[in-house]
């Protein structure tokens, strides 16, 4: 990806350095921030809520600016670059810290430090299919997943479930995929849907039956406070209804037994949530790898 959002010069004056003066009289900091972001929806939308506000970001960069003195600029790049990739859209940010009036000795123009850093989260995402040649689906799927995910993946073993909602259909094939990516979730969510609709999804008939279904369940660790809440009209975070799906939590459990996940704003251990669904029709699907094969 190459779209890409520029603060620059965004100017405050703050009290960080080793020397007791520096921190005393204080002197001016100067930031510039870029943001690897896919903008091609707010392209599309005109929307602001389809991008990143960097009224905000420059807000959050004063602040850091202004708050709490540090001896380093290298902290002070560090910490403005983890703030900006809280926000969900960011993938990528480059900090540099301008330090004009630093007390070198010697004349310069200018000093600067450099901090870039990528986006990294654990995700969680649940697979099923019940139409077509679906454990070959579920095998390519989960192929596709561990090149889209950088090869740091899990699967859980398969489960057979029987249908819950929807017009009469044939059981499922579920399991579910642990790992971690440097895709916000927006842009996750789009490779997700390219990978479903190279296996002829469609979706015309709700909870109807499909050759493959990837729902983005969790993004980042509720342990740390790292996952992301969001509600959008694409895109709910962490999944509204995954602690009701048996389908879900038990082969999330299955593959991760500490698994975590935020309920209500409440962090639930999954293995707890399985004891209070209906998992009566949930049973062990064929016994493979779905990262190898063929069968």
């Amino acid at each position: 990806m190459s779209d890409q959002i520029v603060l620059k010069g965004i100017s405050a004056k703050g009290f960080h350095g080793v020397l007791d003066f520096e921190k005393r009289d204080g002197q001016t900091f100067v930031v510039d921030v870029t943001m690897t972001v896919d903008l091609t929806p707010a392209g599309t939308s005109d929307d602001l809520a389809d991008t990143v506000n960097y009224a905000e970001v420059a807000g959050d960069v004063v602040a850091l600016i202004t708050g709490e003195p540090l001896d380093l600029i290298e902290a002070l790049a560090s910490r403005i670059a983890d703030k900006v990739l809280t926000r969900p859209l960011v993938e990528a940010v480059e900090v540099v810290v301008h330090k004009p009036e630093a007390p070198v000795g010697h004349p310069f123009t200018d000093v600067q430090v450099v901090v870039t850093r990528e986006r990294s989260a654990e995700v969680v995402i649940a697979m099923g299919s019940n139409l077509g040649e679906s454990l070959e689906t579920l095998h390519d799927a989960a192929i596709a997943l561990f090149t889209l995910l950088g090869g740091d993946v899990q699967v859980s073993g398969l489960y057979e479930t029987d249908a819950v909602g929807g017009p009469d259909q044939p059981a499922y094939l579920n399991a579910v995929v642990v790992g971690s990516t440097h895709l916000a979730p927006s842009s996750l969510l789009a490779e997700l849907h390219d990978i479903e609709q190279a296996h002829g999804r469609t979706r015309e008939i709700r909870w109807g039956p499909r050759t493959l279904d990837l729902d983005l369940v969790q993004y980042g660790d509720p342990v740390f406070d790292t996952d992301v809440v969001m509600d959008t009209p694409t895109l709910t975070l962490p999944h509204p209804r995954a602690h009701e799906r048996g389908f879900v939590l038990v082969p999330w459990v299955q593959v991760d037994p500490e698994a975590v996940l935020r309920v209500d704003g409440e962090v639930r251990r999954v293995a707890d949530l399985v004891h209070d669904v209906d998992v009566s029709g949930i049973r062990p699907g064929p016994d493979v790898d779905l990262l190898e094969g063929p069968w």
